[in-house]
């Protein structure tokens, strides 16, 4: 997967949402995205309750923009690609268009159905919301 996800999709960043142990058994070291030419950062969540932080929230999306930038993709992962990496991308969407929280989160469901954004991490996508789109948005 890391080499089809390097060539074919342009992929120089790779957001690892997953908690510290889950990354032994589903996903690349470090050292394994970095020897492909890929830069990693870890934005630890726990799973199924989790709610990314506002900090990660702005770190991640932060980092997604910087590799826009270049022209380069990032891989946003979690263990099941429903929750914590789907709130990261809504975020992502809500900075680049101001969408409402729901706009982001319904058209990440068009293409993805199974996206489940739970409503502690849809409060935490209002917050971003108002900090990067204004409370009038």
């Amino acid at each position: 997967m890391t080499e089809h996800l390097v060539q074919a999709e342009n992929v120089r960043g790779v957001i690892t949402m997953n908690e510290e142990y889950e990354t032994v058994f589903f996903c690349n070291s470090a050292e394994e995205w970095q020897a492909e030419g890929v830069e990693q950062i870890r934005l630890s969540t726990v799973d199924l309750t989790g709610v990314p932080s506002l900090e990660h929230i702005h770190k991640g999306v932060e980092f997604v923009l910087k590799h826009r930038d270049q022209g380069t993709s990032v891989y946003i992962h979690c263990k099941a690609g429903r929750s914590r990496s789907a709130t990261l991308a809504a975020a992502y969407l809500i900075r680049i268009h101001c969408w409402s929280p729901d706009k982001a989160c319904n058209s990440l469901a068009a293409v993805r159905p199974h996206v489940l954004i739970r409503s502690a991490q849809r409060d935490v996508l209002d917050k971003y919301h108002q900090q990067v789109c204004g409370p009038e948005s």
